[in-house]
């Protein structure tokens, strides 16, 4: 029986018979008829016409995960490069705000010194995964030095980033030392959001924080969740993305409560 054909009666058979088989044509008394090409329109019990191989049938799915998987590449791509291309430029909005108003007023020493030492990399992960790091290592130091110039002495600084460039040695000594160091970092970077808020909450002005390096902050944070479920799915990483963008973003909005009081009491 051919599918859709208009004398259910008649077959079609191929004009030679394959090697080992009986019968190039299976005879009508067999009940049996050729299977539908994939994509040939098939009718049903209610005369509607539908498509071989979707609907339920196998192949439609099939065609389906390729553009899935395109999809997925394309959005993975897409986290990966605009998280760099927002952290190339993240704190430049801080460090334009601190020169703009020559002076460090609102910005929380501690919280820049715990931030530094809460980077990490992660080793035989996908470069693409931590690339921002270095970049964001490079604008803390510059922004360090600023905040050490407007307060008066530079020098003060030395003794800081000495300690710092010197822990990433100690990391590479053993693998046990990045694991710990891993563990902490997420403790150690919420520190600096929790400094940053109770400087924030003692002296009850924004100054010179800038409300957009917070915001690219929590942008970054939320891209980082995307590609690390996409990626590596570390349960550790996801956690401390999700601790880092919540925190970020209160920070975020205690800048902008803080300096629209300000701004009140201007006018």
């Amino acid at each position: 029986m051919l599918f859709g054909s208009e004398h259910p009666t008649r077959t079609a058979c191929a004009p030679l018979a394959s090697r080992g088989s009986a019968s190039a044509c299976p005879g009508p008394s067999r009940g049996r008829s050729p299977r539908p090409r994939a994509g040939a329109e098939l009718r049903g019990p209610g005369g509607g016409a539908r498509r071989g191989g979707e609907g339920g049938r196998p192949g439609g799915g099939a065609r389906k995960a390729p553009a899935r998987r395109a999809m997925e590449a394309r959005l993975l791509r897409f986290c990966h490069w605009s998280t760099l291309g927002v952290c190339a430029a993240l704190k430049l909005p801080q460090l334009s705000a601190l020169l703009a108003a020559r002076g460090a007023r609102g910005l929380s020493l501690p919280s820049l010194l715990l931030e530094l030492a809460g980077y990490q990399c992660y080793y035989g992960y996908p470069l693409l995964t931590y690339l921002e790091v270095p970049i964001l290592i490079a604008q803390d130091v510059i922004l360090l030095l600023c905040v050490f110039h407007f307060n008066g002495n530079v020098k003060q600084a030395a003794p800081y980033l000495a300690v710092f460039f010197s822990s990433w040695f100690v990391l590479t000594l053993q693998k046990w030392i990045i694991d710990l160091a891993m563990n902490l970092c997420t403790f150690i970077s919420a520190a600096s959001k929790f400094a940053q808020l109770q400087y924030l909450w003692k002296t009850r002005d924004s100054g010179a924080v800038s409300a957009l390096t917070w915001s690219l902050a929590s942008y970054t944070c939320a891209t980082r969740i995307v590609t690390t479920l996409m990626t590596t799915n570390d349960l550790t990483i996801l956690t401390r993305f999700v601790i880092m963008l919540a925190l970020n973003i209160w920070v975020t909005a205690t800048i902008l409560h803080y300096r629209k009081k300000t701004t009140m009491k201007t006018e």
